[in-house]
């Protein structure tokens, strides 16, 4: 299942072309801000297919018939772009755990470009549903390994993948290696530069959240 946002009139669409202006992007905490708005839209939609229990809910005047999560989710995040996601998204499952990855990219003298994760810090996954945030899914590399390397130490029941801009490449990469996980995504470009930027893309996310890395 792909969730594609650009393909539905809604005013998180503002927030998407916002986050691409190169003006706006100057204004950093903005940029963040906007992620983060992006996160929480992204949440309540997740949440429309989540399991529900009937509950009941004692008011001052009565008992209300209401619903209740059958579970809360993990929401993870690779380091350190996804963390402003991350935030709109535990905003909304304000009980939710949260997981996170640190990935680094290493690239060959063949010109071919290896993922290494590094660090991984996690509640018990088993049997629990897994929404992984990142702002950019490119070449779906780094996406595909941080799931699999979750996947091989627990047997979770549900994975959902959250990005704000994904290549059409990434997409594929991950519908063929990981191809029951949902996917909601804010937009879907064409292109990808030799450096794996998406085109036209935003640019850095990591950078235009918390500046220029060395």
């Amino acid at each position: 299942m792909i969730f594609d946002l650009s393909k539905t009139n809604s005013i998180a669409n503002i927030f998407m072309a916002e986050l691409r202006d190169e003006n706006i992007q100057k204004d950093t905490m903005r940029f963040r801000k906007n992620l983060e708005r992006l996160g929480e839209f992204f949440a309540w939609e997740i949440s429309r297919n989540l399991p529900y229990n009937d509950s009941q809910t004692q008011t001052p005047l009565g008992i209300a018939k209401t619903k209740a999560l059958d579970s809360q989710p993990v929401l993870a995040t690779i380091l350190r772009a996804g963390l402003p996601m991350q935030q709109g998204m535990l905003n909304i499952f304000d009980r939710a755990d949260a997981a996170f990855v640190t990935a680094y990219r290493k690239s060959n003298p063949a010109g071919t470009i290896e993922i290494h994760v590094d660090y991984i810090s996690s509640p018990d996954l088993t049997g629990r549903v897994l929404v992984m945030v990142d702002p950019m899914l490119a070449t779906g590399l780094s996406m595909v390994l941080c799931c699999k390397e979750l996947m091989a130490k627990y047997k979770i029941k549900e994975l959902h993948i959250v990005a704000a801009i994904a290549s059409a490449e990434g997409v594929r990469h991950v519908r063929a290696n990981l191809p029951h996980a949902k996917l909601w995504l804010g937009a879907i470009d064409d292109e990808m530069t030799v450096k794996s930027y998406i085109v036209p893309g935003l640019g850095d996310a990591g950078d235009l959240a918390y500046g220029t890395k060395i």
